[in-house]
Parts: C-alpha cells; sequence; structure tokens
C-alpha cells in the first residue's frame, strides 16, 4: 500500500515484541506491533498500528488513531501529508464511512502540502472520493430510494447524525458491518444500564455483541 506496509514486513523479520501505548476505542484487541527499540521512529510505530487496526476489521479505530497521529507537534510536513492521506484512503474506502472527510484530507494536502510525495496522487483520490459523495447524495435526492439506501447513503457521506436519526424514526436495522462501525465509531455500546432498541452484532474477530445506543438510559 506504501513504504509503512513494508516497513512493518521488515520489522516483523528483525524483531520479536515491542508494544503501543494507544488504547483503541471499544474494539477487539489488536496485535502488538512488532519493532526493535531504536529501530522504528514513533511515527513509523503509529503508522504500522494503522495497518494492523485495518487488518483487524477496525478501520473507525485506524481513523480515529491517525487523527491523534496528527496533533502531534513534531510531525514534518511530509509525515502530515503521508497521515492526511492515509486518513483519506480509509475513509472513502469501504469501511470507511467518510466521504466528506476524504475529500477535506485530499484538498488539505493539495492546498498545504503541495510539495510532498502524498500530494503526488491526491487529485486523483480527490476525484475519485468527489464522485462517490456525488453518487451517494443523488441517491438522498432520488425519490423512490429505500430507507436501506437513504441510510447507507448519510452514513458513507458521513452524515452519521442524519442517518441515526433515519434508523430510529423509521425502525430499521442496519447491516451487520454498519453495526459494528456505529460501535467502533461510538453510537452503539453495551451495557445493562441501556435502554432503547436493541441490535446483535459479529465483530471480524467472531465476537458477538448485543448493543444499545450509548446515550439511552445514561
Amino acid at each position: 500500500m506504501n513504504r509503512f506496509l513494508l516497513a512493518a514486513a521488515s520489522l516483523t523479520v528483525l524483531a520479536a515484541c515491542a508494544s503501543t501505548t494507544d488504547a483503541p476505542a471499544p474494539v477487539a484487541d489488536v496485535p502488538t506491533p512488532v519493532a526493535l527499540e531504536g529501530t522504528a521512529t514513533e511515527f513509523e510505530r503509529a503508522m504500522i498500528t494503522v495497518e494492523n487496526l485495518e487488518e483487524a476489521g477496525n478501520v473507525p479505530t485506524a481513523i480515529d488513531r491517525l487523527t491523534q497521529l496528527l496533533g502531534d507537534p513534531t510531525l514534518t510536513d511530509n509525515e502530515k501529508a503521508d497521515v492526511l492521506a492515509r486518513r483519506g484512503e480509509l475513509r472513502v474506502s469501504d469501511n470507511g464511512f467518510d466521504t466528506w472527510g476524504a475529500i477535506s484530507d485530499f484538498e488539505e494536502i493539495l492546498n498545504e502540502y503541495p510539495s510532498s510525495d502524498a500530494a503526488i496522487g491526491a487529485q486523483e483520490q480527490l476525484d475519485y472520493a468527489r464522485g462517490k459523495a456525488t453518487s451517494l447524495s443523488f441517491l438522498l435526492e432520488k425519490p423512490d430510494s429505500t430507507r436501506e439506501d437513504m441510510f447507507n447513503a448519510h452514513f458513507e457521506l458521513g452524515e452519521h447524525d442524519e442517518a441515526m436519526d433515519l434508523m430510529l424514526s423509521t425502525g430499521l436495522t442496519p447491516s451487520n458491518d454498519r453495526l459494528v462501525a456505529m460501535y467502533q465509531i461510538g453510537y452503539l455500546c453495551e451495557g445493562e444500564e441501556l435502554t432503547g432498541p436493541s441490535y446483535s452484532a459479529v465483530e471480524p474477530d467472531g465476537t458477538t455483541r448485543t448493543l444499545q445506543f450509548c446515550d439511552f438510559g445514561k
């Protein structure tokens, strides 16, 4: 995918153990990146963590990790651009559910870091994200779109609040991947104190959860 995947493979061969101090959102355990102390930089370790999260099916959590990484004041401009490119790539992916966010990331690369390595492919990625947003927006305007069509369009665009409103007002139960994403993002939770509608979901590692809206019953 990029030089960080290569770094991850090299580090796996060279080392036996390492750890990351970042605590992901409420998802299944993620394998700790393997790296020898002093071999990988903090930036490289963070990017390897993102790859592990994606491979484990925790794309929203990987996106959150990249957002945290952007707050690191020690990042160079090239590193910031790389993080934005990776986040945009994940946001516009099938399991990223934030097409508007991807557009924003690619635009920021082109506007703020035009001489970075990431800028080379940013325009093509931006065009793809804009095309996807146009198609999803068209679904929302079609009079014959089903409630599921509209939920999915809102959710994939990154209009999560609108998707939740539609889900609750119509009694819609989304597909399993959407329910898992809602759990990872933080809209759905597990807990006896919660009330409201209940949804069964199976995470990528096979964990079965009974989920309800986090704000209900608290």
